[in-house]
């Protein structure tokens, strides 16, 4: 049975209306520290919504979410991050005219202001860290390579690399799959799976069999609403899941 102290996000009650409309109707959720959760649905069930909140990019109508004990709702969203929260969207964001450790080497963090951004040196300690992060994420190989000549899955990982130069406690991704080549899915579990160790992650998918591969836990929205969660397996036997999701 899962403690208080186990828990790293805690969402109660969570609503948001748009022009009447819930996208998020009263959900409640929990994540504990290393657990790779996944939340599936159909479309406009509220998923991208649920890490919109959790992030700041949407302000939440009614209802709570903390983070290791603190509340998030009204945080501003560079806060958030620094509280050890990274979130990668959908359409990977790097720096394209920028090599792989170039991409790295901006996205580690300097200092909490102006002066730690003027002041940054790259020391044998940045330089490290940038190599243990490439090799993490498959690319180890390529650091003088410009992002624009990665295949679509190697610019994935590179996004996930730069988030982890900040070490973040909770990883949440928007379908991070989407668009890779069968080998590149393969690794992508292999590597969700290993950094799932040190942090909790959440992610949004919609490929199954990835989702079998890499989930300990998972949720499905229906309308903003929780309509089941638990295995994959007892997920796959419901037959409600069935006929709002599956079936599809």
């Amino acid at each position: 049975m899962t403690s208080e102290t186990d828990i790293l996000l805690s969402i109660e009650d969570l609503t948001v209306s748009f022009d009447g409309f819930k996208a998020v109707d009263a959900l409640k959720l929990s994540i504990d520290r290393n657990e790779l959760r996944v939340i599936i649905g159909p479309n406009g069930a509220g998923k991208t919504t649920v890490l919109d909140l959790i992030c700041g990019k949407t302000r939440a109508t009614h209802g709570s979410v903390k983070f290791k004990g603190h509340e998030l709702l009204g945080m501003a969203e560079h806060k958030i991050v620094r509280s050890g929260i990274g979130r990668k969207f959908q359409t990977p964001s790097i720096y394209e005219n920028l090599t792989v450790f170039e991409n790295l080497e901006i996205s580690y963090p300097h200092g909490q202001n102006v002066l730690g951004c003027l002041m940054f040196q790259r020391s044998d300690a940045v330089i490290q860290r940038i190599e243990r992060v490439a090799e993490t994420v498959f690319l180890k190989e390529m650091l003088e390579i410009e992002g624009s000549f990665l295949s679509h899955g190697q610019k994935q990982w590179l996004e996930i690399g730069m988030l982890l130069m900040h070490d973040p406690e909770l990883l949440m991704l928007d379908e991070p799959v989407a668009g890779m080549s069968p080998a590149e899915r393969e690794r992508t579990a292999e590597l969700l799976n290993r950094i799932c160790a040190n942090r909790a992650i959440l992610i949004i998918e919609h490929d199954m069999e990835f989702v079998q591969r890499i989930a300990h836990k998972v949720t499905v929205l229906h309308l903003g609403k929780i309509l089941a969660e638990g295995s994959m397996a007892s997920i796959q036997q419901n037959e409600r899941v069935r006929d709002v999701y599956l079936g599809h």
